[in-house]
């Protein structure tokens, strides 16, 4: 995204000179620059993966991912002058849900500084090292408050169901992925789409299939911790979920090119998809929410287990590959607990 073309999206958000910044229009710029910001983690996560990345922190694929956190911080800080001057207080200057996402920039710039410092003193990591680096989980905390802004401004916003359609809720659906995709990369290690090998090693080693059993559960219950959030608040437009898990695992597998299992991902999403439709879970219905929340992490992890063993093979056996994808459901319906909890019974005499 160039200068002028922000500043035509400045323009179109606001016509009057006395009209602030912000709204639905500035929800899609923010969703784009969080898009940007996760493309430009896995593309530096795909050059760490495949060897293209020397012993130097200055290198063209961090400029892409610190590149987008800048322009995020360049247009939180033009809107936040523009609205002062327009008659908003700094305290109220920023759109609503945007205070954390100006926080994170400079939280990143600190977290960049001391990366560089890190590895001037500490060396550079190796393995999934990066991935648990404090100066890494810094950034990705930082990157959290930034991309997260279109989330809390649509949380506040959105009130009429009835109106929660694609062009309503778009964006922070496109900022749920990044969020969601920022989790997997962090866990990477721990994903079967990042460890391939702990599901098709020959012969069976106990150690690897503890490994994947619980990489498949942990991811079961990220990807229903991101799901249910959504669902407890809005009425999610049909094909969010196919959108959700296709772009996720097409991200996933720029790791280890492993583009094959995107298909598989887009079938569970397809799945997810009918499922609301059909039963439409409400926190208003609580069972529905509970049927939902454990049937797609089985579907999910289900699709993607019985391709890599289709391709690929594995010495799981059934009693494993199924309880697992079982058990992945079990732990949706427990956090359908969390998130949609059952009211508390009032006695009369409490009542009273």
């Amino acid at each position: 995204m160039t200068v002028s073309s922000t500043t035509t999206t400045f323009k179109a958000m606001g016509k009057a000179s006395s009209t602030p910044i912000g709204g639905i229009r500035f929800d899609y710029l923010m969703a784009g620059l969080a898009a940007a910001v996760i493309g430009g983690l896995y593309l530096d996560g795909w050059a760490h993966s495949h060897g293209r990345v020397d012993k130097t922190f200055f290198t063209p694929w961090h400029g892409v991912l610190y590149g987008a956190l800048f322009l995020n911080a360049i247009v939180l800080g033009i809107v936040l002058l523009v609205n002062h001057n327009r008659g908003r207080s700094w305290t109220t200057a920023l759109p609503e849900g945007y205070i954390l996402s100006f926080i994170g920039t400079p939280l990143f710039l600190v977290g960049g500084v001391g990366d560089l410092i890190w590895h001037t003193l500490f060396g550079f990591e190796v393995g999934i090292e990066p991935l648990l680096s404090p100066t890494h989980l810094l950034l990705a905390l930082s990157g959290f408050f930034i991309m997260s802004g279109p989330i809390r401004a649509a949380w506040i916003r959105t009130e009429n169901r009835k109106e929660q359609n694609w062009s309503i809720l778009l964006p922070p659906i496109i900022s749920l992925i990044t969020i969601f995709s920022l989790f997997t990369f962090f866990t990477d290690y721990a994903h079967p789409l990042g460890n391939l090998r702990t599901i098709t090693a020959q012969p069976y080693q106990g150690t690897f299939g503890s490994w994947g059993a619980t990489g498949i559960l942990l991811q079961s219950a990220l990807l229903m911790g991101i799901v249910l959030f959504a669902l407890r608040r809005w009425h999610l437009p049909f094909g969010t979920f196919t959108l959700m898990f296709t772009i996720n695992a097409a991200l996933m597998s720029v790791f280890r090119d492993l583009y094959v299992l995107i298909l598989p991902a887009l079938l569970s999403g397809i799945i997810a998809d009918i499922l609301y439709a059909r039963i439409q879970p409400s926190v208003k219905r609580p069972d529905t929410v509970r049927m939902f929340a454990f049937i797609v992490p089985i579907v999910h992890m289900l699709s993607l287990l019985l391709t890599i063993i289709a391709i690929w093979g594995t010495s799981w056996s059934i009693h494993l590959w199924l309880g697992v994808c079982v058990m992945g459901g079990v732990i949706g319906l427990l956090m359908s607990y969390l998130i949609v909890p059952n009211p508390i019974p009032v006695r009369a005499e409490q009542a009273e």
